[in-house]
């Protein structure tokens, strides 16, 4: 087989003998080794490519750690914000006990409203400082100084507590202790101690006060207490006797009608008896006594104690 060539530059032509063997050679490269070469580059590129696939896959496993992390952060965040809010709670709580504990013994100890009032925040002020942002405070730090003030709130409240206890008992018992005059108009008609009779002329001891009045006019409770007599009684003619604990008890004598009866628990300053002369008396008027431990007492000093 023969292969003409020409050429521009020589401008001449050229012939090429092949022969079988090298025809069949030719024809083995185009038709074997070419396809085969091209078959196996396209091999190697696609197990390329196959090992390049493997990419998008580590991409899906990171970008599942990173969903994850976020998971967890959101999870964590809002056990942070319902810790915060329990706290939170738990402070609002603690502040309006505070404020009602406040308001009475602001009450009870008649303190100025306007120096301590407990309905409104209390004044601050100062100079412009350094500020701290949020996010320079740790959440478990702050969950501590949340607890930390929760801690004081609680001890300042047992404190008021106490304070409230205190001003209670003194209230109480300036509600049991005997104090002012045992009756609503009059004067003092006879003192306690050694006086002439006015039966027998005699020099005689007096155990009480005489308080003289209108007749019918009110006869009040000293103190709170219970009554533990109600009625005529010889001397006194109608008395009234109460017991108002720590060792006190008080006797009106001499009424013209008792309002209360034996058992009864009576307040400070509440009407018990009609003002009268019944029994050993000259008029109308109280016999007034006080008792201590068992004991008489002069009732002039629980009289003048609440002047």
């Amino acid at each position: 087989m023969n292969i003409i060539l020409f050429s521009k530059k020589a401008r001449r032509s050229s012939s090429i003998n092949l022969g079988k063997n090298k025809l069949l050679l030719i024809l083995l490269f185009f038709v074997v080794l070419l396809p085969g070469g091209v078959m196996y580059a396209g091999y190697e590129m696609g197990r390329s490519e196959a090992s390049n696939l493997a990419l998008p896959g580590e991409w899906e496993i990171e970008m599942l750690r990173h969903r994850d992390e976020l998971a967890e952060a959101t999870r964590t965040a809002r056990e942070s914000m319902n810790a915060l809010a329990v706290r939170l709670g738990n402070l609002q709580a603690h502040t309006i006990r505070l404020n009602a504990l406040g308001r009475r013994l602001t009450e009870k100890a008649n303190l100025g409203k306007g120096e301590f009032n407990f309905t409104s925040p209390p004044a601050q002020g100062g100079p412009e400082g350094e500020f701290q942002t949020l996010a320079e405070i740790e959440v478990p730090d702050f969950l501590t100084s949340l607890d930390e003030l929760a801690a004081q709130l609680d001890d300042r409240e047992q404190q008021l507590r106490v304070m409230e206890a205190f001003y209670m008992g003194r209230e109480l018992e300036g509600e049991v202790f005997p104090a002012g005059r045992p009756i609503e108009k009059g004067w003092i008609s006879s003192y306690y101690g050694m006086r002439v009779d006015p039966f027998t002329g005699l020099q005689a001891k007096h155990k009480g006060l005489d308080f003289a009045g209108k007749d019918g006019s009110g006869v009040i409770a000293s103190a709170a207490g219970v009554v533990t007599w109600a009625g005529s009684r010889y001397g006194y003619g109608n008395l009234v006797e109460i017991n108002h604990g720590n060792g006190y008890v008080t006797r009106y004598g001499h009424n013209s009608k008792v309002l209360v009866q034996t058992g009864v628990e009576v307040a400070k300053g509440q009407r018990i008896a009609l003002m009268g002369s019944s029994g050993r008396s000259t008029g109308p008027h109280v016999h007034y006594e006080v008792i201590k431990n068992g004991r008489l007492v002069d009732p002039i000093k629980y009289v003048n104690a609440a002047r």
